[in-house]
């Protein structure tokens, strides 16, 4: 039988650095457009009470999604240790496209993946370049994708990418603005005999009722904003509280099928969207199962990169398999979950073997 495997992953973290007291002077606003009770010394405190956020990293000017995801991309074709013509697919995943500095429009066309193909210098037809919107969940989503090409037959190798520049759609007036951030993360999957390593099991879903519209465009808090431009927007107190009754419940799907005993899972790749949602969901999964949460189980990277969206997950991983989280390594053999939630609402988690 047929498995796919993560055979090299690579990153691109933007070099810019926005840190919590850089907001100090920010003009936050209600939603209705009226000013906060409190002073943004207290709102910046509080942020990072639940966050977890420090600071963030925005893109360069003159640097588009597109060019995060190529920069990434090169790092996990070289780390596979492949020749970008043998790729099958590339299968990129983002939300907003491509967002100019001081621009009020995506750019779609063509896709990104088909960006990344040309800057890769790909000449191979066969390669097969698109993107995919789902959400936060998007890196993980395409990973899935790639899998059931490989288990298909029909691709051996598959360039699976995430990323974004929030900081490019974001309202500069609502106050979680300051969650959101830029950069992209890549891998590779391919193609394994390996009866004993790759992806065990996942488990998706997507909720569309009410939950569709959590995350969505809206206007400015600022009422004088001239102009129809609209930016990402989230009712953060449904999310969280969504996201703690569906995302245990789907990792638990995606264990059970796996026939992987709780105790051996050794770490838990969770989207980093707020340091307080993930801790309860960990725990909330752990629960199900009657069971603590494992000193160490959860990485984390949102206190330096914050919320990359699509981009988080595979960052972290790939921070991780090459060590540069401290007190945080994964060896071979080692089984690990993916998982995330986002704009949808859908929801997804990989169980993976090292």
């Amino acid at each position: 039988m047929i498995h796919s495997k993560i055979s090299g992953t690579g990153k691109f973290i933007p070099s810019l650095k926005k840190k919590n007291a850089d907001f100090i002077n920010a003009a936050f606003l209600n939603a209705d457009g009226s000013d906060f009770a409190s002073d943004n010394a207290d709102i910046i405190e509080k942020f990072k009470a639940i966050t977890g956020i420090e600071e963030r990293r925005y893109a360069k000017d003159d640097f588009n999604t597109s060019d995060l995801a190529y920069l990434a991309s090169l790092k996990a074709i070289e780390d596979a240790q492949i020749n970008p013509e043998e790729l099958d697919y590339i299968i990129f995943a983002h939300n907003f496209g491509d967002v100019a500095k001081d621009s009020v429009q995506s750019d779609l066309l063509p896709s990104l993946a088909t960006r990344v193909k040309f800057k890769l210098g790909i000449e191979n037809a066969n390669c097969v370049a698109y993107d995919i919107l789902f959400g936060c969940p998007g890196w993980i989503q395409g990973v899935i994708q790639a899998q059931a090409f490989i288990k298909a037959g029909i691709a051996k190798k598959c360039l699976v990418i995430g990323a974004e520049t929030l900081s490019r759609v974001v309202d500069k007036f609502d106050r979680d603005s300051m969650i959101y951030s830029d950069g992209a993360g890549a891998c590779i999957v391919e193609a394994t005999d390996e009866q004993t390593s790759g992806i065990l099991s996942f488990a998706d879903q997507t909720f569309a009722k009410e939950e569709a519209y959590y995350l969505f465009f809206g206007e400015s808090y600022n009422k004088n904003s001239e102009g129809n431009t609209r930016y990402i927007k989230m009712l953060g107190r449904k999310i969280y509280e969504f996201a703690l009754s569906n995302v245990p419940l789907a990792m638990q799907a995606a264990l059970d099928k796996s026939g992987v005993a709780i105790d051996d899972v050794k770490k838990i790749f969770i989207h980093q969207a707020n340091e307080k949602m993930d801790e309860a969901i960990i725990q909330r999964f752990y629960r199900l199962y009657k069971k603590r949460v494992p000193e160490g189980i959860m990485p984390m990277s949102i206190h330096e990169l914050g919320n990359s969206s699509v981009a988080t997950v595979p960052t972290l991983l790939d921070l991780v398999i090459k060590g540069q989280i401290p007190n945080q390594h994964i060896v071979k053999g080692d089984v690990f979950i993916l998982a995330s939630v986002g704009a949808g609402m859908n929801i997804n988690a990989i169980v993976y073997k090292y």
